[in-house]
C-alpha cells in the first residue's frame, strides 16, 4: 500500500475540512442545519484548528515509513479519528436517512480512511499485497 498517497490524501481532506470550519463556521453550521450562535461558532473554529493541525501532522509524516511499529502513534491516531468519526456519521445516517448529501459523502470518506488506517496499523510495512 502506498502510504505516501494515503497520508497526502488524508492531509488534504483534513486541511480542507479544517480551513472550512475555521473561516466559515456560520456558513458550515447553516449548511448542515444546526443553527448558529457566536459560542457555537467559536467551538466550530477551534474544531477546525484541530483538523488543520492533524492535517499538518499527516503532511509532515507523508515521507515516513508507516505500519507495524513504525510511526505507530500517527497510524493509531488517524485510525481512531476516522473510525470514531465513521461510526458517528453512519449512526446518524441510519437514524435519519434524509441527512444532507454532504453527510453521506463524509460518512463514506471517513469509513474509507478508517479501513485504510486500520490496515496500515495492523500491517508491517514490508508486507506486499
Amino acid at each position: 500500500m502506498n502510504t505516501k498517497l494515503v497520508m497526502i490524501l488524508s492531509a488534504l481532506f483534513l486541511a480542507i475540512a479544517g480551513t472550512s470550519l475555521m473561516f466559515f463556521p456560520q456558513e458550515m453550521s447553516a449548511y448542515i442545519g444546526i443553527g448558529s450562535n457566536k459560542y457555537f461558532a467559536l467551538g466550530i473554529q477551534i474544531m477546525g484548528g484541530l483538523y488543520f493541525g492533524f492535517a499538518m501532522i499527516n503532511w509532515m509524516a507523508k515521507g515516513a515509513i508507516i505500519g507495524g511499529i513504525y510511526n505507530r502513534p500517527i497510524a493509531i491516531g488517524n485510525f481512531a479519528h476516522f473510525f470514531i468519526g465513521a461510526i458517528a456519521l453512519v449512526k446518524a445516517i441510519l437514524a435519519d436517512a434524509n441527512m444532507p448529501f454532504a453527510i453521506w459523502i463524509l460518512a463514506a470518506m471517513y469509513s474509507l480512511f478508517a479501513i485504510v488506517f486500520g490496515i496500515l496499523f495492523n500491517r508491517h510495512p514490508g508486507v506486499q499485497e
